[in-house]
């Protein structure tokens, strides 16, 4: 996950304009033959503009790894790579998938996590 962290900072401070992946989900990390993590898939990645650190676009990511306001809006903001992150750390230290059959209607990862852990920061 650290990879992945930094992969992110990478690309969020690492250029001029900051790359925003848009799709960051566990099919999207590769591991090479050391073991370290690489972000893989940039086909609808989209860069900031220096005087705007939000875009709006009408493309869709995958679902469960989609920050709300992506979803509800079309917003392009570094925070919606953050989001997927998030979803996939607690994925990872859950040993839980967000495709998991628990997880149908209005129970999501995030939710199950926040009601198994009520005194978290979440």
């Amino acid at each position: 996950m650290v990879d992945v962290a930094s992969a992110l900072e990478y690309l969020h401070f690492g250029y001029a304009k900051p790359v925003v992946h848009c799709d960051l989900k566990p099919s999207n990390i590769l591991l090479d033959e050391y073991m370290v993590a690489r972000v893989s898939d940039f086909g609808i990645a989209r860069f900031l503009d220096e005087r705007n650190s939000v875009v709006h676009t009408k493309t869709l990511a995958t679902l469960r790894y989609m920050a709300p306001e992506f979803a509800l809006k079309g917003l392009v903001s570094t925070r919606i790579d953050v989001y997927g992150f998030g979803i996939i750390l607690m994925e990872t230290f859950s040993r839980m998938k967000t495709s998991d059959e628990i997880f149908k209607e209005d129970l999501t990862l995030k939710n199950w996590i926040e009601e198994s852990v009520p005194n978290a920061t979440i």
